[in-house]
């Protein structure tokens, strides 16, 4: 059984060793002197607001979610720092595909250390929130940032919405959604 995190601290330092050789995270962040907390500390603070930070007891993985209306949200006016310019296009781009129109959970991050990838850890921390959403008949969407990662997803009942985000000379993600199972 895993528990809502209490301090985001915890989460930050597990999805920073998790994502530190993410395709994806390395196109954000490409030098070695930026901080990963300043892209993962404002949304696992808003997951945390909204009870839906989760890391399971022995620090190992984290799952970091968020409730999303029918509507998309307002946009954002924050102005982020030049060193910070990848992050902003992938937000835009992100949100670009995001789903509107329904309800839905968002698994903005999931990560597992290294040392513990391949133990279950993620699979646990997913099917857990995952269960709660179908018990409330609530569909599931996610960025897959890896083939690997899209397969594992496809497991846990995903399916690839469209073609990928491409991000400018990045990597690819794929758009993921699963409907609630009865």
């Amino acid at each position: 059984m895993f528990t809502v995190a209490a301090e985001p601290d915890t989460a930050i330092r597990v999805l920073t060793a998790a994502f530190a050789d993410d395709p994806v995270f390395r196109w954000l962040l490409p030098g070695d002197g930026l901080d990963a907390a300043r892209v993962f500390r404002p949304v696992v603070e808003q997951a945390a607001a909204q009870g839906e930070l989760v890391v399971d007891p022995d620090a190992a993985g984290a799952a970091v979610w968020l409730r999303r209306g029918a509507e998309a949200p307002a946009g954002d006016d924050t102005q982020l720092p030049d060193e910070l310019a990848r992050l902003t296009a992938f937000m835009i781009l992100a949100e670009q595909r995001h789903p509107v129109g329904r309800e839905h959970v968002y698994l903005a991050f999931l990560g597992v250390v290294p040392g513990a990838q391949g133990s279950g850890t993620g699979g646990r921390l997913l099917r857990e929130r995952l269960a709660r959403a179908d018990a409330e008949r609530v569909p599931a969407y996610l960025e897959a940032s890896t083939s690997r990662s899209r397969l594992f997803y496809e497991r846990h009942g995903f399916r690839t919405t469209g073609g990928p985000i491409v991000l400018p000379d990045g990597p690819r993600l794929w758009p993921m959604w699963r409907e609630p199972r009865p």
